[in-house]
């Protein structure tokens, strides 16, 4: 297929946050080279999938089990937890694959099975995953779609209550002045023309994707390949435009070893062609507000894989290998769109018989429009903190790629996979390096995290109330009556001021990253954090009363927005 190809107006004018393209050509873009010979690259994917689950299974008898494992769940996922984006044929082809399967069972027990039919339905299955996960990027509606992000939801803007939005719809709400980018961007920028860079970003919201995807053109960089829930292609209009900007589809429901090694492969080999990339190591948005501590290790051991094979490649080529880099993103919102929704499930996931969910909201198209607008046209911000890059094994990195040590020497990372002076492939070792590379993952957020005023005020108030009924557990204080809530306002700016001490402290140390109104007065910054956490919530987490004490008039989301600053051993300052 020929693309016209699309191409950035060099001549806008700059905007705050933004960086001129790295590359100007879409000849250049990674993903669009993948674009070109997308038919050759899935049936390697098919083939090399359909390889590592023979190197762990077999093609005999264990193979056939695991056939019959996933044609079980598979009947059962349609059954019991099937979702309106699921394909019309997905019955139809698993109640055959079952007739096929239950016939090679037969044939086993009369010691006629051949290996070759195994295989067959392998391929079959591999097939229909691998069409399934698969993205398709197309440069035009790329270029449509990153015009069309600041101005999202527009065609709401005719009815009565978007005319007033209309009227207020200036420079200064535009997404360039609402989301600010922290962090080494050039060093970023100039790594991502020498090797590939892996974004790993928090996750808190069904936005993120948006806002990073807005983040990595701001920065100037080509679009990056990314596994999105296969949940939210359940709306046509997003559907259409994930579908053709690189995007992946990644289906949670799904546990089975043959999906989970044709994904890994598919993430591995879009790596090695050079595609920048990006994945939520969370895995999913973060229930309880906490910044991740446990990462999902699958897809971030695929990098290293795809290192091993770069390196590889570049042994029988005599050229200098492809270095991939790997950077921590942590993205921050004052507010976030389905906090109720997600702290209820996590209490009732973690608490069983001690919470009872009364109203679980659920996000609507609605919904994410008046969140968007409130957004937009409030003072309310987000953060996007880049971390500093580093290579697969923690190394920091220089400008010109190179990773330098703890001692501050320079490291051929090639070292990592050698064995008696042989270029070694081993997954046991793989793993341990993908397990010490989360931890420095995880460190990074907390690192790197941008601290606003609303989870400060958050913190402060949940920890004072968790301190008065201290013989109260979390679910004791979640059902605290409205009067029971009430803090005095001079108690409150008692433990902010002690709390700010701290915080300044570990700023000087690098610890943690203040947002800019943390240069006020202490009165200051928690009345901007009250404005901003009540913001679009109905009922508010934290509010003045007439007396000018605090109270919560939801509880729950309270104790959300607390969570985001756990982690940090704050509590004994309160």
């Amino acid at each position: 297929m020929t693309h016209q190809l699309y191409r950035n107006n060099m001549n806008k004018p700059k905007y705050k946050n933004r960086f001129e393209p790295i590359h100007k050509d879409v000849k250049e873009w990674p993903l669009y080279k993948l674009s070109l010979k997308r038919f050759e690259f899935l049936q390697n994917v098919k083939k090399q999938s359909i390889e590592r689950i023979i190197d762990t299974t077999g093609d005999g008898e264990t193979l056939l089990d695991e056939l019959t494992r996933v044609v079980y769940l598979e009947r059962i996922r349609l059954t019991q937890n099937s979702w309106k984006v699921d394909t019309e044929d997905e019955k139809i082809f698993w109640s055959n694959m079952r007739k096929k399967v239950l016939n090679l069972k037969i044939d086993l027990e009369k010691k006629t099975l051949s290996k070759a039919e195994v295989r067959e339905e392998l391929a079959s299955i591999v097939g229909r995953y691998t069409s399934e996960i698969a993205g398709h990027f197309d440069p035009n509606i790329y270029g449509f779609a990153k015009k069309l992000v600041p101005f999202g939801f527009s065609r709401l803007l005719n009815t009565n209550v978007g005319l007033k939005i209309k009227k207020k719809w200036n420079k200064r709400f535009s997404i360039d002045n609402k989301i600010n980018l922290t962090g080494d961007i050039e060093l970023i920028r100039s790594l991502a023309k020498k090797g590939t860079i892996i974004m790993v970003p928090t996750h808190f919201s069904n936005l993120d994707s948006i806002i990073i995807g807005w983040g990595i053109h701001a920065l100037g960089l080509p679009p990056f390949t990314y596994g999105a829930g296969l949940n939210l292609f359940g709306i046509r209009l997003i559907a259409y435009f994930m579908h053709r900007l690189g995007a992946y589809k990644v289906d949670r429901r799904k546990k089975n070893l043959i999906y989970l090694e044709t994904l890994k492969t598919y993430s591995n080999l879009v790596i090695q062609e050079g595609c920048h990339s990006l994945f939520f190591p969370g895995g999913t948005r973060s229930r309880s507000g906490v910044i991740e501590k446990e990462l999902k290790k699958g897809l971030i051991g695929t990098a290293i894989d795809a290192q091993f094979k770069n390196i590889q490649k570049s042994e029988s080529t005599n050229e200098d290998y492809t270095k991939i880099f790997l950077v921590p993103v942590v993205i921050n919102y004052h507010f976030v769109l389905e906090a109720k929704s997600l702290i209820d499930q996590h209490l009732k996931s973690t608490g069983q018989e001690y919470y009872l969910v009364e109203n679980d909201e659920y996000s609507t198209s609605y919904r994410m429009f008046k969140f968007v607008m409130k957004f937009l046209s409030a003072s309310s911000e987000a953060t996007l903190s880049f971390g500093k890059p580093m290579d697969l094994f923690g190394n920091k990195v220089n400008s010109a790629g190179e990773s330098i040590d703890k001692q501050g020497k320079k490291v051929d990372i090639k070292d990592y996979f050698m064995l008696d002076n042989n270029l070694n492939h081993n997954q046991q070792r793989n793993e341990e390096y993908t397990r010490l590379l989360s931890q420095k993952i995880v460190k990074s957020y907390h690192k790197y995290n941008t601290l606003f005023s609303s989870h400060l005020i958050a913190f402060a108030a949940f920890g004072i109330l968790k301190k008065r009924y201290r013989r109260l557990d979390v679910y004791g204080l979640l059902r605290l009556p409205e009067e029971d809530r009430i803090i005095e306002w001079e108690e409150f700016m008692y433990v902010i001021n002690k709390l700010l001490t701290r915080l300044e402290t570990m700023k000087a140390k690098k610890k943690i990253l203040l947002d800019k109104v943390f240069k006020k007065n202490a009165e200051e910054i928690v009345n901007h954090g009250l404005k901003n956490l009540g913001i679009y919530h109905d009922k508010r987490p934290l509010y003045k009363t007439k007396e000018g004490n605090l109270n919560s008039e939801d509880i729950n989301l309270l104790f959300y927005y607390h969570n985001r600053t756990i982690g940090y051993k704050l509590e004994k300052y309160i």
